[in-house]
């Protein structure tokens, strides 16, 4: 039996249920992170980024409804490790001066997952003529990066030093 030749469309569509799936994990997964943070400025960033998050997971919703396909994930292995693996530095460092240092490392790898999906995603959009989609993930990229840069900000000028 032949095996069906996958294009750039099958690719944009798995990617794009990936990401939605992630996105979900990652809305459930904030509140314990703002829980558990120490610092109140990295609380209200995780805060904060949930609001995002919600947000983006309705421009994703708006793709799918472009695409004319329901709205589904499909489940994303690497976000569940990355998840995964903040929970368990949230419960090894409990109580310790560097727990906000691991909190705000895992939710930079978190972003990081993000930001490499969202790029992929608005550079196939673009190559395959969709202009109002690419829109939408480039807007997502960007709070993605900015809010890559506001953890970076406040590791270094504060949450790290605590640490240390």
């Amino acid at each position: 039996m032949a095996k069906t030749e996958k294009t750039l469309d099958d690719l944009f569509l798995h990617t794009l249920k990936d990401i939605y799936y992630a996105e979900k994990q990652i809305l459930k997964a904030l509140p314990k992170m703002a829980k558990n943070a120490e610092s109140e400025e990295l609380k209200a960033a995780f805060e904060t980024h949930r609001e995002q998050t919600q947000g983006q997971i309705e421009r994703l919703e708006e793709v799918f409804k472009m695409l004319g396909k329901p709205a589904r994930g499909v489940a994303c292995e690497a976000i569940n490790g990355i998840i995964e693996e903040g929970k368990e530095l949230m419960e090894d460092f409990a109580d310790s001066p560097a727990l906000d240092a691991g909190i705000l490392a895992a939710a930079q790898a978190v972003e990081h997952y993000e930001i490499t999906r969202y790029g992929s995603l608005r550079t196939w959009a673009n190559e395959l003529g969709m202009k109002d989609a690419a829109k939408l993930f480039d807007a997502t990229l960007k709070e993605e990066k900015d809010t890559d840069l506001l953890l970076s900000r406040m590791a270094e000028s504060r949450v790290n030093v605590k640490a240390a």
